[in-house]
C-alpha cells in the first residue's frame, strides 16, 4: 500500500536546484523533495507520498494521524522490514543479517525515542 504519511522535517537542504528535506516518521528518516511546499521548516510536520511533501500539517493532527497508522499496522508495512515480511509470507527462515539488521534498526529507534 501507499500512503500518504506525515512525519517531522528534521533537516532541509538543496539537491540539484529543488528544495529537499530529511523527515523524520516515527524513527525511519527519509530524503523528501520539497518542491510543492519549499516554506517548510525543520520541526514542523509535512504529508509525504511517494517521496514528496504534499503539504504542511499541524503536529497535534500529524500525531493523530501516526497513532491511528501505528494501531492500524500501517507503519510497519511502509517502513517495515519488507525482506523479512516477504520471507515470513514465503515460509522461509529470515535471514540471520536481515534478522541482526531489523534487531539493530529496533534498539536503535528505541534509544532515540528514549533522548526525545
Amino acid at each position: 500500500m501507499c500512503l500518504a504519511v506525515p512525519g517531522r522535517v528534521v533537516g532541509t537542504g538543496e539537491r540539484d536546484g529543488t528544495p529537499m528535506a530529511q523527515v523524520d516518521f516515527g524513527g525511519v528518516t527519509k530524503d523528501v523533495c520539497l518542491a510543492y511546499v519549499p516554506e517548510a521548516q525543520v520541526g514542523e510536520y509535512v504529508i509525504v507520498h511517494v517521496g514528496f511533501a504534499l503539504q504542511r500539517l499541524d503536529e497535534e493532527s500529524a500525531r493523530a494521524s501516526l497513532r491511528l497508522f501505528e494501531e492500524l499496522g500501517l507503519l510497519d508495512e511502509e517502513f517495515g522490514d519488507a525482506w523479512g515480511r516477504a520471507a515470513a509470507e514465503a515460509g522461509a527462515d529470515v535471514p540471520d543479517a536481515v534478522a541482526a539488521t531489523a534487531t539493530t534498526d529496533a534498539a536503535a529507534r528505541s534509544d532515540e525515542e528514549v533522548t526525545r
